[in-house]
């Protein structure tokens, strides 16, 4: 849990960790991520925001969480991919099926952990 979420996301898209030429660019598509889980109800009430590669996955989620934090990982990649180098014809509509599905997941979950915290 001690992951940088710029550094995984910045894996996943497949840019090596010393290459800093867009961290203003993902660093501004994961942040609007965050907006959108917070949407979905996910993560600090006020929202959330990352600066750099030091903020880990634990500082947004807790390891009480962590089912939920491997479904926002993926979420995150997607959106941000999207965001940052959308992928064209039936990749994107692909993306766009994942992203919304996860989006579901996510709901489903929250409403889950909801309703175990009343």
């Amino acid at each position: 849990m001690t992951e940088s979420i710029l550094e995984s996301i910045k894996k996943r898209l497949g840019i090596m960790e010393e290459y800093k030429h867009f961290d203003q660019d993902i660093l501004m598509d994961i942040n609007t991520t965050f907006v959108k889980l917070n949407q979905l109800g996910v993560g600090p009430e006020k929202g959330y925001r990352i600066t750099g590669s030091n903020e880990v996955w634990s500082d947004y989620l807790s390891e009480d969480y962590y089912s939920l934090l491997e479904c926002v990982k993926s979420y995150m990649f997607l959106e941000v991919r999207m965001l940052f180098d959308p992928p064209v014809g039936s990749v994107a509509e692909t993306y766009k099926a994942e992203i919304a599905e996860w989006q579901w997941r996510i709901t489903v979950m929250m409403d889950t952990i909801n309703d175990m915290e009343e």
